[in-house]
Formats: C-alpha cells, structure tokens, sequence
C-alpha cells in the first residue's frame, strides 16, 4: 500500500471530521473532488488509484487536472478554485505526516487560484419579495410549504443546506408548539424528527428541488412584478435578500456580513 491512501482516509475520518467538525456538505463536496481527482490521475497515468503515490499527484498533474474541469467539464472558475481549495487542504494535512514529499507537496500548493470577476448578487426589493410569497397557491399543502419556505428563506437567511436539514422539533410557535399541514386529503402529523418542508413521500427536499421550486415561482411572480423577469433567482438570492431586509433596518453591516458567511 502506497501513503496515498491511508493519508486520505486519515484526512476524511480525523482531519476534516473530527478535527475540523467539517459540516456533511462539505465533507461530501471534498469527497467529490477527491474522487474526480482520482479518476483523472488514472487516466492520464495509466495507474489504479489503490496504487497511486503521493509524488503521482504533482503540481503539472493538478494543474492539468484544473484544466479538465474548466475545458471538458464545463466548470466555472469559482467551481475550479473550490476544487483546488480542496486539494489544497488535503496537502497541507499530507505535509505534516509525510515531510519526505515536502517538495512535490509544496509545488502543489503554490499552485495560485485562477482570478475571476465576481458577479453581483442580486437582492429582492419588499415587493419583489412579497410578490414571491404570493406565487405558491396555497389550496393544497404543497403550496402552503413552498410559502412557509420563501418565508424563512427571506426572514432568515438560512443556507439551502440549512433549509432541507430543519426538523418539525427546530420550530417553535408559542405556546404548545406543532407544525400541522393538511392538504388534499393527508394529514401530515409533523412528528419532531420529520423534515420540516418534505416531499410528496415525507423525505426531506433536495437542495436542486429547492432551486427548482424557487426559480418555479419566480417565474409566476414574475407576471405580476415585471422587475422579476430580469433576475436569476435562487437560494443565495433569498439569503443576500434577508441580510439586505436587515441592513435597511438599521442592523450593522458587520452583521449581515457574519450572516452571509
């Protein structure tokens, strides 16, 4: 076995979840890389990642494979420094439990992130964010989830990854607190460890369904506040908007910053 290997496992199960308490997002978007990595890594060199060595992943080969993921796969230039941040994490654990690779370890972390132009992130006005809450119908207890989450979306600022990871038990309201929906003939009894907004099956919703639903009802939004039909809207535009609501109340901008971060 080669040091490769164990020094990845090791950064997974003590580097990242037990030293760092790194959050299952990012230990899945980590994981991800590092898998993407691994396949390139055999591929150019003809190697099976069980047999790999640390100085096979040097600083050409990286940069080569920063290259496959912005010519082949499309990725952006945010998406490819997010790999290489990845990367970069995972040497600099490697530095300290193999310095005898001290210099191809090195090289691969001088390796720069690519510059880019940062895209304003749009915000929605109080109308534009009333005429979302609007769109969902809420005849049916699908709508009236699709309202309850634009709501706490824009009051709170939650991640996505947030949203989807609330339980009925993080809700309180008032005295004897309960969430119950009913719709279309169910009874949805929201017991404490059942997701807050689920499915149609009672799983909790994805984070590409909670875009989807998001841009959903922009879209019908958009027939009655025209302003709408010229933004992207997304999760991250709902959580600039709730730091936006609170910077016009008077809440110091060091604040909203903590809340975007």
């Amino acid at each position: 076995m080669t040091a490769l290997a164990p020094t990845l496992q090791e950064f997974f199960t003590d580097r990242l979840t037990r030293q760092k308490n790194a959050s299952p997002h990012t230990i899945a978007a980590y994981r991800d890389t590092m898998r993407l990595l691994l396949v390139f890594a055999e591929q150019r060199t003809g190697t099976p990642p069980s047999r790999l060595k640390i100085e096979d992943l040097d600083a050409p080969l990286i940069t080569a494979f920063l290259d496959h993921l912005e010519h082949d796969r499309g990725n952006s230039a945010r998406s490819r420094n997010t790999r290489l941040a990845a990367i970069h994490s995972l040497f600099g654990f490697a530095a300290l439990q193999h310095p005898e690779h001290a210099e191809v370890i090195a090289r691969v972390l001088a390796i720069p992130p690519k510059r880019f132009t940062r895209a304003a992130v749009s915000y929605l006005t109080d109308t534009e964010a009333e005429a979302l809450l609007a769109a969902p119908g809420t005849s049916g207890w699908i709508g009236r989830r699709d309202h309850a989450l634009l709501a706490v979306a824009i009051q709170t600022g939650l991640r996505v990854s947030e949203l989807t990871g609330l339980r009925c038990k993080d809700i309180q309201l008032g005295t004897g607190p309960h969430v119950n929906c009913t719709g279309k003939g169910r009874e949805r009894r929201g017991q404490p460890d059942d997701p807050l907004f689920p499915t149609s099956r009672g799983r909790a919703l994805s984070r590409d369904t909670v875009g989807l639903l998001i841009a959903r009802h922009a879209a019908t939004a958009g027939q009655s506040c025209p302003s709408l039909q010229a933004k992207t809207i997304t999760p991250h535009t709902l959580r600039h908007t709730a730091a936006m609501r609170l910077q016009r109340r008077g809440v110091a901008s060091n604040a909203t910053s903590r809340r975007l971060a």
